[in-house]
C-alpha cells in the first residue's frame, strides 16, 4: 500500500535526523513517499533528492515556513515548488534574518534572567543555518538549566514567558504569494492546533491550494472536519508525522500519511 509521510524535519531545521537518514528511515517504516518540511530552508534538499532516487523512495520537494495573523503564529507548508526559484530562496534568507535578530533578544532576556547564553554558544548546537527557539531550548539543556524542550518552553520560551519575544513575523499573504510565485502548493498546517476561530475563520478566505487534514496521530474526529473542509473549499489534502526526531519522540515517522492519489495530486 502507498504511504507518503509529508511533514517532517530534519537536522537543517529542528529534527536530530539527517536527510539521508529520514530518506532510510521511511523505507524502514515501509513507505513509498516522503517531504522533508524543514522550518524556512530548502538545504536538505541538495543531497537528499539524490540519495531517494538512489534507494527507490518518492521524496516531494517540502518546506514549512512560519507566519503570522495578526500576531498570531500560522504555519504555512510548501509542496512541489521549484527547487531553485529565487522568491523561494529569498523568502528564506529574509527568515533567517528574522531568526537571529530574535535569537539575539531571546538570549539577552535570559541573560539578564540569570542564565547567561551567548550567540556563539547558540551555534554550536546543531549543524543548521535557522536557529530558533527549539535550539535554544537544548542549549539550556546542554546548561543544566532545563531537563527538556517542554521545560524551557514552559518556563521561558513559550508565548507570554519571560524570555519570549515575538520578532517580525511575514504574513500569511505574503508567505502563500511568494510559494506560489516559486510554482509550488500552499497549505494551511495543522490547522487542529488554531486555538482561535477567528484566525481559523480567516484562514479560511486565503487562496490557499490545501490543509494539512491528517497530523500527528489526531483522533479521527478532528481529521473528518478538516478533510470536510478541504472538500467544501476542493483544496489539496496533506498529512504527516511533524516528525522531528529524539527531540518530539512521540511523533513516530508515518504516524500520519496521505494515499498515492492525495500524493499525486501535489505534483499535478
Amino acid at each position: 500500500m502507498f504511504r507518503a509521510d509529508l511533514h517532517c524535519h530534519s537536522c537543517y531545521s529542528d529534527g536530530t535526523d539527517t536527510p539521508n537518514a529520514l530518506v532510510d528511515l521511511a523505507l524502514e517504516k515501509g513507505l513509498s513517499g516522503l517531504s522533508i518540511t524543514d522550518h524556512d530552508t530548502l538545504d536538505a534538499y541538495p543531497d537528499a533528492l539524490i540519495y531517494a532516487e538512489q534507494r527507490g523512495l518518492r521524496l516531494l520537494p517540502g518546506i514549512e515556513f512560519s507566519a503570522a495573523y495578526q500576531g498570531d503564529p500560522v504555519h504555512v507548508l510548501g509542496y512541489a515548488y521549484d527547487i531553485n526559484s529565487l522568491d523561494i530562496k529569498d523568502l528564506c534568507k529574509h527568515h533567517r534574518e528574522r531568526r537571529k535578530a530574535r535569537n539575539v533578544v531571546i538570549l539577552e532576556k535570559l541573560t539578564r534572567l540569570g542564565y547567561p547564553c551567548t550567540y556563539e554558544e547558540l551555534e554550536g548546537v546543531s549543524v543548521t543555518r535557522v536557529l530558533g527557539r527549539p535550539h535554544i531550548a537544548l542549549l539550556l539543556m546542554k546548561k543544566g538549566i532545563v531537563s527538556s524542550v517542554k521545560e524551557a518552553f514552559d518556563r521561558f520560551l513559550g508565548e507570554g514567558k519571560a524570555a519570549f519575544d515575538p520578532g517580525e513575523p511575514i504574513s500569511v499573504e505574503q508567505t502563500i504569494e511568494i510559494l506560489h510565485r516559486g510554482k509550488g502548493k500552499a497549505v494551511l498546517a495543522h490547522p487542529h492546533l488554531i486555538k482561535k476561530q477567528r484566525i481559523v475563520r480567516h484562514m479560511l478566505t486565503l487562496p490557499f491550494d490545501g490543509v494539512e487534514v491528517y497530523y500527528a496521530g489526531f483522533p479521527q474526529v478532528q481529521e473528518q472536519r478538516w478533510l470536510s473542509i478541504a472538500k467544501q473549499h476542493n483544496w489539496l489534502i496533506t498529512g504527516g508525522s511533524d516528525y522531528h526526531g529524539s527531540v518530539k519522540p512521540q511523533n513516530t515517522l508515518g504516524s500520519s500519511w496521505v494515499d498515492q492519489a492525495a500524493f499525486e495530486a501535489l505534483l499535478g
